[in-house]
Order: C-alpha cells, then structure tokens, then sequence
C-alpha cells in the first residue's frame, strides 16, 4: 500500500508542482532578456534604473510571504495560487504593453506581490502530502521549475525577441499562467483526506504518518516564538546571502555573455542556459543523497563554497579568457542551485508543523530581500566599474559566508534537540 500510494503522489502531483513553479519563475525571470534586446533602450531606461527595475520585482516579494504561507497553512493552498496564477500572468503580458517607465515601476513591483504567495504556499503543500524521507526530492522537483524554465525560455526568448521583439515576448510567455490556473484547480487538492483517488484507509494511514513525524519536534506556541529561534535566524541570514549570489547571477548572466565579442542575442541566449542544465543534474544528485541519508546540510555548505570559489576565479581569470571564466560560470550556477532540496527540507525537520510554514516563508522572504540586493547591486556595481570583476567578487563574497551560517545554524538546530531530549530524560 506505502508503494502505490508513493507512486501516486509522485506521478499526480509533482508535474502539476513543477509546471506551476516553472510558469512562476518564466514570468519573472524574462526581465533580464527584455532589458538586454530592446526595452530598456525603448524606454529610455538608464543602467541604474534597469537595475532598479530589476530588482523591484524582489522588493514586493519581501513583503508578502508570511501571510502567504499563513493563508496556504489555515485555509487554503489551492485557492491562493489559483489566483497568483492568473494575477501573475495578465501581469507580466502587460509588461509587453507598457509606454510609460512609471507603469513598468508599478507592474514590476505587484508582480513580486503576486508570486510572493507561491514559493511558501508550494512548499506548504508539499509538506502535506510527503513524509520526511521524501521531502528533499519533492521540494527539489518544486524548485527545478526554477533552473529547467531558465534553460528552456533562455533559449525562447531569445527567438522570440529575434523574431517578434521584446514586447510580444512579454505577451507570449505571460499568457500560459493564466491557461494553466484552471488546469491547476481542476487536478489539485489540499491535503491527502480531499483527494478522490485515495481509499479511506490510505488517507488515514498517510495522515497518520505525518503526524508521527511531528512527535519528536519541540512544541512551538506562534509564530513570534519561531521567528526568534536561533536556528531560525541563522537560516534567514544564510538565505539572504545565497540569494546574492544567484539572483545576482540570474538577472545579468545574459548581459555578461552578451558583452563579450561578437556575441548576438540567440548565441546569449543558448550559452545563458548552459549552467542551468548543470544545475537540473546537481539537484537531482544532491537531493536524491540527502534523503537517502537524511543529511542536510552535508549537502547545502559545500555547494556554496564551490560557488563562491568559482566565482572568485572566474574574476581571477578575467574577460581576456572568455572560455574559461564562461566554464567557471556554469560551475558557479550548478553549484548554487544544487542545495535547494536539502536546505527547504531542514525547517520541517526542526520546527512543528503549526509554525514551519511561516518560518520558511519568512526564510524565503530574507532571500527575497537578497535577491533584491543581489540583482541591484551586481547591476550597480557593473554599471559603475564599467566591467564585472566587482560583482563577481560580491557574488563569491556572499555565497562563502552562506555557507558558514549553513553549519552554524544547523548546529543551533541539534542542540536545541539534545536539550530537549536531555529535558524529557530528566522528566521521565
């Protein structure tokens, strides 16, 4: 029954998690090509407000985790990324439409209202729906929507601007949210006792196993009292740091490629989703090991460190050597994305079940102010330099110390279960 049961969940709701999650990242993703073919020139955009642009989207994500997660947790997962979908869609077509630098100003920021809800919603739903030996698999099945869309709409967009110009890729690629939202709500259910396909005795069996897995977890009263948990702190801080570097990384690997010699946008655009298929490859490993040893973040700190020392040397190198820093690029983006699964499976596994939403979703926040940080600083810094040594530095910078807190706080985390283990010993 445990097989059957685990061959369903797989094959029925981890495609629909996917492709949600991919449509989500295409419509935030695509900024980065529009303003390197067309639209900031257009627009009469200035490099520092093309950053700022940029990195609005991640300012309105900041700012709406919590109660995203807080809604998916009590009420409803489904419902709020029903909506998001359709919300996110019309507004990223609408991108494709704008005249006025003050509407894309507005649009860019409610887009990151809108997609703030999705990331802790999924990981919400996923929570519910697989045990702790599956988690890192299915968060990172979630989240590979993230590097398989950069890899397949980099290649996409490029055609499309080539061919019909930034607008209408805009258009184009903001309009199958929309669709899917209804395909969405048809297909998906919020917990294993609403889902049709389950006998009664199998949704009593699953439901009875998750609740096993909350037994040995330190009771937690509110969200207040997770928040200011050490380990908690530590994670946010990590998180902000990584986003650094990959947000950093996302938003302008097409105008790095594209400033080298003789480079058009369809070349940029097939060698800017090279690392990506890295990374597809590196999750997969990384998460399908953590599981199998239940070992988190022997597969979240190494990642990083190889990130940040492959961006340190591609500035070491310099632009002289197109090929070789371009190869320690792909290094750097695989490793980044690598340790995803394994570090969205460590809050569940430390904090109860009424609070580990929000404390991923407030994680998820401080990443989404790194990212915000991230992609205006790199764009600063290489409009200012004239160059991008200095963002290769910042990015190497904030991913080496990401993965020190990954230690520190997973460390915090076990002694706060060795106390409470050592608590009950002395209790009993």
């Amino acid at each position: 029954m445990k097989q059957t049961i685990a061959k369903q969940r797989w094959l029925r709701l981890i495609p629909i998690a996917f492709i949600t999650y991919s449509l989500a990242y295409l419509d935030r993703a695509n900024y980065g090509f529009g303003a390197a073919a067309g639209l900031a020139k257009d627009l009469h955009i200035t490099p520092g407000t093309s950053s700022l642009l940029g990195s609005l989207f991640f300012l309105g994500y900041f700012f709406f985790q919590v109660p995203g997660a807080s809604y998916a947790e009590k009420k409803s997962a489904k419902k709020l990324i029903f909506w998001s979908l359709i919300l996110w869609g019309g507004l990223a077509s609408a991108t494709g439409l704008i005249t006025n630098i003050n509407l894309l100003f507005v649009i860019r920021f409610a887009l990151g209202v809108v997609e703030s809800a999705v990331m802790p919603a999924m990981l919400v739903f996923l929570s519910h729906w697989f045990t702790k030996a599956e988690r890192s698999r299915a968060n990172t099945f979630l989240i590979l929507g993230n590097p398989a869309t950069v890899l397949w709409m980099s290649i996409v967009s490029g055609y499309l601007l080539n061919s019909v110009g930034w607008r209408w890729m805009f258009i184009v690629e903001g309009m199958p949210a929309v669709i899917w939202a209804f395909i969405w709500w048809k297909l998906v259910n919020d917990k294993p006792r609403d889902a049709k396909w389950l006998t009664d005795q199998e949704k009593r069996d699953f439901e009875l196993q998750l609740e096993k897995e909350q037994e040995g977890l330190k009771a937690v009263k509110n969200y207040g009292e997770a928040f200011k948990s050490k380990p908690v702190i530590l994670l946010s801080a990590q998180y902000f740091l990584w986003s650094i570097g990959v947000y950093g990384f996302v938003m302008w690997l097409p105008s790095i490629i594209k400033a080298a010699p003789n480079m058009d946008i369809v070349t940029t655009g097939w060698l800017s989703s090279v690392p990506y298929i890295l990374a597809v490859v590196l999750m997969l490993a990384a998460s399908y090991f953590s599981d199998k040893t239940l070992n988190r973040s022997g597969f979240v700190w190494p990642f990083l460190l190889i990130g940040a020392v492959a961006f340190y040397a591609s500035y070491a190198i310099g632009t002289s050597h197109f090929w070789i820093s371009f190869i320690l690029l792909v290094i750097a983006g695989g490793a980044m994305y690598a340790p995803y699964g394994p570090f969205f499976a460590i809050i569940p596994e430390i904090l109860p079940r009424n609070v580990a939403g929000g404390a991923m979703a407030l994680i998820n926040s401080m990443g989404a102010l790194g990212s915000f940080v991230g992609s205006y600083i790199v764009g600063y810094l290489n409009g200012s330099t004239g160059g991008f040594g200095a963002s290769y530095i910042f990015m190497a910078g904030s991913l080496f110390l990401s993965a020190i807190l990954t230690v520190w706080a997973v460390r915090a985390a076990k002694k706060d279960s060795n106390r409470k283990a050592a608590g009950v010993k002395i209790t009993a």
